[in-house]
């Protein structure tokens, strides 16, 4: 039994596994930065070790220095987070090949969901609608200017190996096609290491749901739910809640079952997240699959009442799933906001020392933090640096408990996005289900 897990990642999400690993039992090791010494995730590990300087590349990028600290501190397993690891084959090739156990899907599986047109095949196969595009990957203008002319235009250009809305670009109209593509392909190659593209119909009205899957290594496959993502800037999801507003109970039932097929099909162990796009006439499109725990795993937990971070790592380590699909209930509704450290319009990055910080409470409200009074935010990683949570018996409840919680909340010293959000949850188009992905358009 591994009773030592090194969390290689920091933020929040290193908090959030901390804290479920204590829960279990088992001694944490946390891996920093110089730049993150003082960190709230170093604080409350069992054991912290530093594994290089600030630049990224150089510390949390670095899989020798964080196979060293699994060494030095004597550790069993690695869980990777949310982060650039989570999802990189070559870093759980090295756990592998180390004899250390990666907290997530096999490399198999990762590798199958990492090449997004790969993944869309599968998809076709196990029956389930895909965004219609290009079937294999594109390297060449002219190849990939003749797709997206019989697709018609508007087209989106993503990356092969895509992941965070990198290498993603929406193209209007033909002639910005050719400068389009090479910017998605020196995007893909300088954040994914890929610089293959593919090409897709863009659904410029679509909403973005997704199932959130838990499989164990004996083939239980069940579904948490469904969650909607449909808010987002640049590709990158600000507010998250379950259940959607407007996805029916039967297309909802439908769409969790194909989700659970596709998992059982490609032999998907663990936690992942299987995502589509959704048309107003009901219509559904497989967008791909996530192999981590996602960022917004927090609103299912508040209404399924299952805690997604343990199963995880309890699934890892060869436990088998009790839940059955019949044993998932779903009880109100949860919205989640990302407050980032960010000018609230401009979205311009802040940094510097938290001088005051008073977090919202009460019934319902959940703040899942990497800060404190005196934390000093640095300017070299994800702004992400609070999620807050709401949980009511409807909709309108958690929205106006949100508001509330938003009112409550007061960080100084930096940049937030926190009067965005309270902005957004008086909009009468938010409150009202809002349409598409350009929500966000008036606000920026």
């Amino acid at each position: 039994m591994i009773d030592k897990v090194l969390v290689a990642d920091r933020g929040e999400i290193a908090v959030r596994v901390i804290r479920s690993l204590r829960e279990l039992g088992i001694k944490s090791v946390a891996v920093y930065s110089e730049a993150d010494r003082d960190a709230l995730n170093v604080m409350l590990a069992d054991e912290a070790v530093c594994i290089g300087p600030a630049d990224i590349k150089n510390s949390y990028l670095n899989f020798s220095s964080i196979l060293s600290a699994v060494s030095i501190t004597g550790a069993g397993a690695i869980h990777p987070g949310y982060g650039p690891l989570s999802e990189n084959l070559e870093f759980a090739e090295a756990c592998q090949n180390s004899g250390v156990l990666f907290i997530g899907t096999g490399v198999d599986t990762m590798s199958l969901m990492a090449d997004k047109i790969a993944s869309k095949n599968e998809a076709k196969k196990a029956g389930i609608p895909v965004v219609p595009g290009s079937e294999t990957a594109l390297t060449d203008e002219r190849e990939a200017l003749n797709i997206a002319e019989s697709l018609g235009f508007p087209v989106i250009l993503k990356a092969v190996g895509g992941g965070g809305g990198r290498g993603i670009k929406v193209v209007l109209e033909r002639v910005d096609f050719l400068d389009t593509f090479h910017a998605a392909k020196r995007e893909a190659q300088d954040y994914l290491k890929n610089p293959e593209i593919y090409v897709e119909k863009y659904l410029d009205n679509a909403r973005h749901i997704e199932f959130q899957i838990v499989s164990d290594n004996m083939g239980n496959v069940i579904h948490l739910g469904q969650r909607d993502c449909t808010i987002q800037r640049r590709y990158q999801k600000i507010i998250e809640e379950s259940p959607s507003p407007v996805i029916e109970t039967e297309l909802s039932d439908e769409m969790g079952e194909a989700a659970v097929k596709f998992a059982r099909s490609v032999g998907y162990s663990n936690l992942g997240t299987v995502e589509y796009l959704v048309m107003d006439d009901g219509k559904y499109y497989f967008s791909e699959m996530n192999t981590r725990i996602q960022v917004e795993h927090t609103v299912t937990e508040m209404v399924t009442g299952i805690d997604v971070a343990k199963w995880q790592i309890m699934l890892a380590f060869g436990e088998k799933l009790k839940l059955r699909q019949e044993d998932v209930e779903y009880k109100g509704h949860s919205i989640e906001c990302r407050i980032t450290a960010e000018d609230p319009f401009e979205f311009t990055p802040s940094s510097g020392i938290v001088t005051k910080y008073n977090a919202p409470g009460g019934p319902g409200v959940r703040v899942d933090s990497a800060i404190y009074a005196g934390a000093y935010v640095n300017p070299y990683y994800d702004p992400l640096i609070v999620k807050l949570i709401t949980l009511s018996r409807d909709r309108d409840g958690a929205i106006k408990r949100m508001h509330r919680a938003l009112s409550e909340f007061h960080i100084e010293g930096i940049d937030t996005t926190i009067p965005l959000f309270k902005k957004i949850m008086k909009d009468p188009e938010f409150i009202d289900g809002y349409r598409d992905i350009r929500f966000l358009d008036k606000y920026i």
